[in-house]
């Protein structure tokens, strides 16, 4: 018995010795929130902003505290990638006017889709900054409202939504080149533009394909 119980207690110790010397061998997994850490900061070493997904007060929000912790940082240019299908018109208006408050040149960067409040944002940088990567496609249009209510409040949204119209064209007409009386028409309905179509249209200045595209900017 004493002989046995010898025995089971060196194979345990064995046994326990492989199971360590296996675990050290094995890389350990990473875990998610070293990995958004360690690609946050990445993200902010080279100077680049996300702006994807719906444009809300909370992507407004970060976009925002982004642009200006890098402009404190350094007057090195700062890149936007931005792929959106739109979402808040006053939240792309802060981010627009933000990206032209601060010192740091921004250069903007369209891929998959820019539309609405994001072709909005996106026009927040000179067109010799306003870039878009080849597959690109972009939509102007005017906004658009659902609100109910008594009736004095609908005139009162649908007031509003005139006049967002209207500073909306203003602004695709000053950083487009483009004729007032054409972006008005325009955007009535939803204009689709491919990458070479926004170029021709005022809305970017160059299709780039590589980061190296963007030296010397």
């Amino acid at each position: 018995m004493a002989v046995r119980s010898s025995m089971c207690r060196e194979l345990n110790t064995r046994s326990l010795a492989d199971m360590l010397v296996r675990n050290a061998d094995t890389p350990t997994a990473p875990v998610a929130g070293q990995n958004s850490a360690f690609l946050e900061e990445k993200t902010f070493r080279t100077r680049t902003v996300l702006v994807f997904g719906t444009i809300t007060d909370a992507v407004a929000s970060e976009t925002v505290r982004r642009l200006l912790t890098l402009d404190a940082e350094s007057d090195a240019p700062i890149d936007m990638i931005v792929s959106s299908p739109g979402g808040h018109l006053e939240s792309g208006d802060a981010i627009h006017d933000v990206a032209r408050f601060i010192s740091a040149p921004v250069n903007m960067i369209g891929t998959g889709w820019v539309g609405s409040a994001a072709t909005h944002l996106y026009l927040g940088a000179p067109r010799e900054r306003r870039f878009c990567l080849p597959q690109t496609r972009f939509l102007i249009h005017q906004p658009s409202g659902g609100a109910g209510g008594p009736a004095s409040d609908m005139a009162i949204h649908a007031k509003e939504i005139i006049r967002a119209r209207e500073r909306i064209a203003q602004v695709i007409a000053r950083e487009t080149g483009q004729p007032i009386e054409r972006v008005r028409q325009d955007i009535e309905r939803d204009l689709w533009m491919s990458a070479e179509e926004a170029i021709a249209y005022g809305l970017a200045s160059r299709i780039i394909e590589r980061r190296g595209d963007l030296a010397g900017r």
